[in-house]
């Protein structure tokens, strides 16, 4: 059933939704916690590094001829690290040089004074390669007596940023991988989801063929027992006869549900039978016109043709009838006494024909014009019961262009009219 089957894609497709959502606040979270975690464990190492340096290099302004164990001050365990000190006059006092790639840029951004003293930054430049390299530097500021030394401590965190890089594609991959799957898996959930609805759908479907097709013999013979008691000329009392004429419009009104019912559940499963033949659309819609005409005439309501010419189509005979005849009532039934009802033949072509059935009606509102085609619905229930209305008529045509492989459209302004657009496929026989 369609209907099920586009209930399970949405199931699937908010299923997948929450889960893309849910993968991407993860996915984010964790890149964003190992960069945390990655920066301030080289934060941490670097400023350990400057502390160390700085003791060092002021023992060494306090002590000028004492050794310095350069492992325990200046590497820190880690050779990758590099710094470099200048006194007040910018002259360079002590170093463990950089990696001669990096080391002008360093140079150049230690000069530009980009670095505010005791601050953390990481700063980027291209390779010869167009690669980025990635170095992170602190520095520090020391005072003995009148002697001022500057220091730069940095490393090479390239490495790092790069497998921080590597691992947030994978898990981008991963995020991927993990959505299809939840919406395989959320797929066939949904599928298991539907069988006891879908069973409860068909068995509510078989009963409403088997109700509809049970209740027309009763109602004929309602009917007839009606038109008995009307022709039998001793019940003169009038009010009696307009209580059995009352009781013959509740059956007609009840026939037309059931027959409509009826269509629908045989709709539902497959088992309308059409007959398709090569039909004048001219002449069915000037038949329905003729039809039609003394129920408009009744109600104040100018039913007309225009430009009703032969053009073949292709279909069952009865079932294009019905669909003229749903638009054309359902145009009378809500247009007001002294409007009108054009019914026109737009196109005769060689692949398709047009016709419309346009009224001077009560309109129908935006929010409900995609909503008419539902079965049982109607825009104002309280007047559609006035007028007879079930609302399954233009569900009924819906089905009817379906089996026709046809199209319907509507244009429709409140307190201006409806326009209904039918489009069917022509013959190829002229």
């Amino acid at each position: 059933m369609e209907i099920f089957r586009n209930s399970r894609l949405r199931l699937t497709l908010i299923y997948s939704s929450i889960m893309c959502v849910f993968l991407i606040v993860l996915i984010v979270g964790v890149q964003k916690i190992m960069g945390w975690s990655f920066d301030s464990e080289q934060q941490r190492e670097l400023s350990d590094a400057a502390e160390g340096i700085a003791e060092a290099q002021a023992y060494q302004i306090q002590h000028p001829n004492a050794t310095i164990d350069e492992n325990r001050y200046y590497r820190n365990t880690n050779d990758r690290l590099f710094f470099y000190v200048f006194d007040r006059w910018g002259q360079l006092v002590g170093f463990v040089r950089a990696s001669v790639k990096v080391e002008p840029f360093i140079l150049e951004y230690m000069n530009a004074e980009m670095l505010p003293i005791g601050e953390t930054n990481v700063f980027s430049y291209p390779n010869e390669n167009g690669r980025m390299t990635n170095i992170m530097m602190t520095s520090r500021k020391i005072r003995i007596d009148d002697i001022e030394q500057t220091i730069y401590v940095g490393k090479d965190v390239t490495a790092l940023y790069s497998g921080l890089k590597k691992a947030t594609i994978a898990l981008i991959i991963l995020g991927v991988l993990s959505l299809i799957l939840a919406s395989i898996i959320g797929h066939i959930m949904a599928g298991r989801a539907m069988i006891p609805m879908s069973e409860a759908y068909k068995r509510q479907k078989q009963f409403a063929a088997d109700a509809s097709h049970e209740l027309r013999t009763p109602l004929a013979v309602i009917m007839a027992s009606a038109d008995l008691l009307l022709a039998d000329k001793s019940i003169e009392n009038p009010i009696l006869r307009e209580v059995i004429e009352d009781l013959k419009g509740e059956v007609k009104k009840m026939s037309k549900l059931v027959s409509d019912l009826l269509t629908i559940a045989r709709s539902d499963n497959n088992a309308i039978k059409i007959k398709i033949q090569k039909l004048d659309l001219g002449e069915l819609l000037e038949q329905n016109i003729r039809m039609m005409t003394p129920l408009a005439e009744k109600k104040g309501v100018e039913l007309s043709g225009v430009n009703i010419r032969k053009c073949y189509i292709q279909g069952d005979e009865q079932k294009i009838k019905q669909l003229i005849l749903i638009l054309v009532d359902n145009a009378i039934k809500y247009t007001l006494s002294g409007g009108k009802v054009l019914v026109k033949l737009e196109k005769a072509g060689d692949s398709n024909a047009i016709f419309s059935v346009q009224d001077s009606g009560i309109g129908i509102a935006p929010e409900d014009q995609e909503r008419i085609f539902e079965r049982f619905y109607r825009v104002d229930k309280a007047r559609s019961r006035e007028m007879g209305g079930n609302g399954l008529g233009l569900s009924i045509a819906m089905e009817i262009l379906k089996i026709h492989g046809g199209k319907i459209s509507v244009k429709s302004e409140l307190g201006v009219g409806t326009k209904f657009t039918v489009e069917l496929k022509t013959s190829f026989e002229k």
